[in-house]
């Protein structure tokens, strides 16, 4: 079977190192950090298992076996507005980790995941309708 060339120029090593810069400044922020935290305990597994799933969208790996949808709307700490704050932040590491055209593309890439990971949790937390769900 022909590999799926990659969706932009980048390579894994390059994605391991934005996935470990991001991770850094998370446990920094303010606001996200804590919302990590009260998940991820071992943050080299968690880092290997994201880097694996940008490998998976960008590179066409098949190295990631999850659900982020699932885990962001079990995770109980993850509001929908807390997406644009963590797409900022990622977006400022792309910029300062990667040449311009590999950022603008990761960049629109992230935008367009975050968006339905935002779409499912809101879904979640909300309902079809925005009303909220009791739980």
């Amino acid at each position: 079977m022909a590999t799926l060339p990659p969706k932009f120029d980048i390579t894994r090593p390059e994605i391991e190192r934005v996935v470990a810069t991001f991770y850094a400044r998370i446990r920094e922020h303010p606001g996200l950090g804590p919302i990590f935290a009260a998940h991820v305990t071992d943050w080299d597994p968690h880092e290997a298992k994201v880097a694996a799933f940008w490998a998976n969208a960008i590179l066409f790996e098949r190295s990631y076996d999850g659900n982020p949808l699932l885990v962001h709307r079990e995770a109980g700490n993850v509001q929908p507005g807390m997406f644009e704050t963590w797409l900022a932040l990622f977006d400022r590491v792309l910029v300062a980790e990667l040449r311009e055209d590999q950022a603008a593309a990761w960049s629109a890439l992230a935008h367009t995941i975050g968006r339905g990971l935002r779409a499912g949790v809101v879904e979640k937390v909300k309902g079809p309708s925005g009303i909220p769900i009791l739980r």
